[in-house]
């Protein structure tokens, strides 16, 4: 698919956020003190920029549904074929997600089964989420009115709230949330926090609906007729009123990410809306293209650079071993970390380092990708 046929503004920011997910996933030591506080997710209620990534992600994947599905409609294709398409395409996210949580698959550990990876494997994950909330989304834009889109994005928002608040013996508790309570009765012990709750649980997914609903508010309006001033103006206006009514909102019900609190959905919504509407304004009013090719280059194969990152942060973290000089055994990542940049940064600074380094490799494969015109599609 050539670069101009696309919207660059979209591209650009779906670039950020992915490259902003590969630099957070990828720091040199998972310790507290080698990571920069705003690179980590906050504790639990608060937002840092890390908890900021995966939402304006989301939301680029809800505006991305505007072209695809309404292109197909105005060409006159049959809304069953389309669904079914879209069916399958949520079912190989969920498996991919599944896939890479359970990488590689066996296990030559001492005691362990050799199937263990497989037995123990996270069943909700990011991949998974996006599937369930980009499949529900654009069935909605495909099946329904947009007043009943706006009106399920609202619901969803609003009937959380109260929904978390009366389930939950206390907010300020992770193992006291009826978000966790449902994940431990449906999950068991395939979660993320093993007898607490999971980030990308099931009751947490009716907020991140929203989140890819109000991706499409956006992709209607870039989608319009109107100048692409007034689709800047436009963005910007509502991506403020939504930072300010997630803000207000944050004082009775707590931005949280791990909960995907209304609040957030809100908050992270005006982010990722005002996100947009500057790289429409920077990279196609101004028509700054060589940086938004830059970023393009990140966004055109988010899903490919997200499973590859994962599937290699595995092999160079956990399976690949090296024996340094006093005879310990140690994964080929962190021998790589040790001689490279911590013998010489501070341990923090080496981190970072670390995952810039991990993100520019990624950068030139995905370059030559690109200039190639090949991009991994489900």
């Amino acid at each position: 698919m050539s670069a101009p046929s696309r919207w660059l503004g979209l591209d650009a920011l779906r670039g950020l956020s992915i490259g902003a997910m590969i630099l957070v996933n990828n720091p040199g030591r998972w310790r507290s003190d080698h990571i920069y506080a705003p690179l980590r997710h906050a504790d639990w209620h608060g937002c840092t920029f890390t908890d900021l990534v995966f939402p304006t992600f989301l939301f680029c994947c809800g505006v991305a549904i505007v072209p695809a599905m309404q292109r197909r409609l105005q060409q006159g294709l049959p809304r069953g074929p389309m669904l079914a398409s879209l069916l399958r395409r949520v079912v190989t996210l969920v498996l991919l997600g599944m896939f890479l949580s359970a990488f590689p698959l066996l296990s030559f550990a001492e005691g362990e089964s050799l199937l263990q990876p497989v037995l123990d494997v996270r069943f909700p994950g990011v991949l998974q989420r996006i599937g369930v909330c980009y499949g529900v989304a654009a069935a909605l834009f495909l099946f329904t009115s947009e007043r009943a889109q706006r009106l399920v994005l609202w619901s969803c928002l609003l009937l959380y709230w109260p929904l978390l608040v009366l389930g939950s013996q206390s907010l300020d508790d992770p193992a006291q949330t009826l978000a966790g309570a449902i994940d431990q009765a449906v999950f068991g012990e395939h979660i993320y926090k093993v007898g607490r709750y999971d980030p990308e649980g099931l009751l947490s997914t009716i907020p991140a609906l929203a989140t890819c609903l109000f991706g499409v508010e956006a992709g209607r309006v870039l989608r319009s007729e109107r100048d692409v001033g007034d689709k800047v103006s436009t963005l910007l206006r509502r991506g403020c009123l939504l930072l300010l009514l997630g803000a207000v909102w944050g004082w009775f019900f707590p931005i949280n990410k791990a909960l995907w609190t209304s609040s957030y959905a809100v908050w992270t919504g005006g982010v990722a809306m005002v996100g947009l509407g500057l790289c429409v304004w920077w990279f196609e009013q101004r028509a700054h293209r060589r940086v938004g090719t830059w970023l393009q280059i990140y966004g055109v194969n988010a899903l490919l650079v997200f499973v590859g990152s994962g599937v290699l942060a595995r092999i160079v973290g956990r399976m690949w071993k090296v024996t340094t000089d006093t005879g310990d055994v140690v994964s080929a990542k962190e021998w790589f970390f040790q001689n490279a940049l911590l013998s010489w940064l501070p341990p923090r600074a080496a981190s970072l380092a670390f995952a810039l380094l991990w993100v520019a490799v990624w950068f030139t494969v995905l370059s030559r990708l690109f200039r190639r015109g090949i991009v991994w599609k489900v």
